[in-house]
Parts: C-alpha cells; structure tokens; sequence
C-alpha cells in the first residue's frame, strides 16, 4: 500500500467526527415480511420516515410529519382506500405525497395542494427500499442480491443493529485481523499463517481476494467444514453500504454472506444480511447450529463497535492510524467520500490494483 492510499482513513481533528452521508443512493427500510396492514415508523440518515402499504400492496415511503399539525404519520392507519391516514385530523395521503383527502374540506383540489414529502420506493429481493432523497426520480436501481440455484442453497435472514457509523459497521464486516482477537476461539486465533491480499479497487466497489490461506481455526470453522479443504475467500465492498464475504472450502462448502447496512442516523446502523451456504451436512441440521455461533460472533462485534463509538465521543472526535494491513476500510472510506460529494466520473479507468503480504 502507498503512502497515499495509507491515508485514505480520515485522521478528524479535535472536535469533529467524519461521518459520509450518502443521500443518492437506495437503501432498505425493512424486511417485505415486515411490512403489513400498519404502517412503520423507520429513521434513515437521521430523518424520521413512514412506510406502508397501500391497497394493491405496493409500498410506499413518506416524511414522517403530518404537514397540517406536525403529527407522525406513522400513528395513523392505512383506510380502505390505500391512503395513509393521518391520526389526528383524518388528512390522508397516497403513496406520492399527495393529499387525497381533507375531512370537512368542500374543495377537493385545495387538499390535493397539499402534499407531504415523498420517496422513491420499491420492493426487491425480500427488501423495502427507500432512496434517500426526497421528491427525487432515481436514475439507478438497488443493489441485487445473488440468486443461487433453489433447493441446492439456504439462506438465513436477520437484521441486526451497532451502534455505530456506517463505514465504521461495514469495515468491521470485512476486517480479516480482528478475527483472531476479538472472535478467538470462535472464528480463528490459531496458529498464524502468511496470506497474500490482492485488492481491487473501481469506481463503486473493492474487493479483495485472499491467496494461501488455510481453513480458519475455531468452532464456526469446524461446524462449516469439519473434512478440512482449501480455502477460497474474497471480500467485497459495494457502494453506498454493501459487505460481502465469501468462502469456499472444499468443492462441497459454500457460504456468501450479504449484508445491506442503512444508516438509522450518524451513529446507529442496521445491517439486512444474508447467509446463503451449501454445504455436505444437510440445512436443515446446520442452521440451528450455525444460526446461534453466527449471532454470537456479532454480539462480540457489535459490543466492540458501541465502545468504539463511545470512545470516539469522550475524545471528542475520531483519530485513526493505518497501516497496510487495514485493507478494506481506508478504500471503502474514499469511495464513500467521493460518492458522497458526486465525484463519480463516468467513462474512465478508475482500477486501483495492489497486493499485501501479513499473516493471519
């Protein structure tokens, strides 16, 4: 890594704490399941959001602010018409924003002048997703989720919450020597190895391939590959908030890990993951296995992320040192940054390629 790139982790002075707010972009709001005949009250990058169903099931996303008397919307009801009621005056709105209805009001186009601020919405691969700009037509689509072959693969699927920036809950996602440390016993801290990383980085993601490295010690490891194997394993970090591990051991043993994370406010992050594995002990017996361990293995990360955050705080900023073994997070750290002032040039070579040598 260069001394330039070894930069790229922001070194905030005294009093400031860096924090990419990535407003362009899509991001989920809840799980499909989760969205039923009651409206949510969610938050994303700090503004309070309402989402909710109307009559032909299409999801809709609206300021959480009644624009009549300030009341959240999320207390109201979705009515017979699909409109999103508000509970203190009965106003009622589409998914759109537009007012369709003012109890007592005569002139139904002065209550269609009326509107609250809306955002673009749509459901995908078993997510809700908002685009974080209001009143804004995207001109992309969400991520996409990997599809596999059904009935060959399980996937698993849970939120879970850190207290935490989102770069900072994505960096630890995909930070390989913290493992040992922080998850020993669990997942790795045996014996050390050298590996060989191989970072890639483009306009919208990095990834990251991991050369000669043995099957991780630890009890998840035994669980997930108890013959041994060669170890294939590649991180990857996908604009504005997606981490993504993969490993395969074996011919026989595949797990990809997807998690989509959405930023409740500077220092709150939800992660929507996505456990998809194949392997030679049946789903069925492994899940109710694996399920608890994996948990686990977050509970410890997410424990260390909230001491982070509070620790950031009490020294009243953020001050980072990097060296070159901190692959993922200053990488991720500058595409955030880019997207987040729009430097994003289209139709150029972006590729940033290098290897590092550490053990692990």
């Amino acid at each position: 890594m260069t001394d330039a790139e070894s930069k790229l982790v922001p070194l905030a002075s005294k009093g400031h704490v860096s924090v990419a707010r990535l407003t362009h972009f899509w991001y989920p709001l809840c799980f499909s399941r989760e969205l039923k005949a009651r409206p949510l009250a969610r938050r994303l990058l700090g503004t309070p959001l309402v989402v909710f169903r109307d009559h032909t099931g299409k999801p809709g996303t609206l300021l959480d602010r009644c624009p009549h008397r300030n009341v959240p919307l999320s207390l109201g009801r979705v009515n017979a018409n699909g409109n999103l009621e508000c509970a203190y005056h009965g106003w009622q709105f589409e998914r759109n924003g537009v007012c369709a209805l003012v109890p007592g009001l005569l002139d139904p186009s002065d209550a269609k002048a009326r509107r609250a601020p809306s955002f673009a919405t749509l459901e995908q691969d078993g997510l809700v997703w908002v685009y974080a700009t209001p009143d804004e037509t995207p001109k992309v689509e969400p991520f996409a989720l990997p599809r596999f072959a059904e009935g060959r693969y399980a996937t698993v699927r849970r939120a879970v919450d850190a207290e935490a920036t989102l770069h900072a809950t994505l960096e630890n996602a995909l930070d390989v020597p913290h493992t040992a440390f922080l998850h020993r016993g669990l997942f790795r801290g045996g014996a050390q190895h050298k590996i060989l990383a191989t970072v890639n980085r483009t306009a919208n993601r990095v990834e990251i391939e991991y050369s000669g490295e043995p099957k991780p010690t630890g009890m998840v490891a035994t669980i997930l590959s108890p013959s041994g194997g060669v170890v294939s394993h590649w991180d990857r970090f996908f604009l504005p908030s997606i981490a993504q591990v993969e490993y395969r051991l074996g011919t026989e043993n595949h797990f990809l890990v997807t998690a989509v994370g959405s930023p409740i406010d500077d220092f709150h992050t939800r992660l929507f993951a996505f456990a998809t594995f194949r392997t030679r002990v049946p789903a069925r017996l492994l899940r109710p296995i694996l399920e608890p361990f994996a948990l686990r293995i977050f509970g410890q990360d997410a424990s260390i992320l909230k001491a982070q955050s509070k620790a950031i705080r009490e020294f009243s900023g953020e001050q980072f040192m990097s060296t070159a073994i901190d692959l993922m997070g200053p990488h991720m750290w500058r595409l955030m940054r880019q997207a987040e002032r729009g430097d994003r040039p289209e139709g150029k070579d972006l590729a940033v390629s290098h290897q590092v040598e550490f053990l692990a």
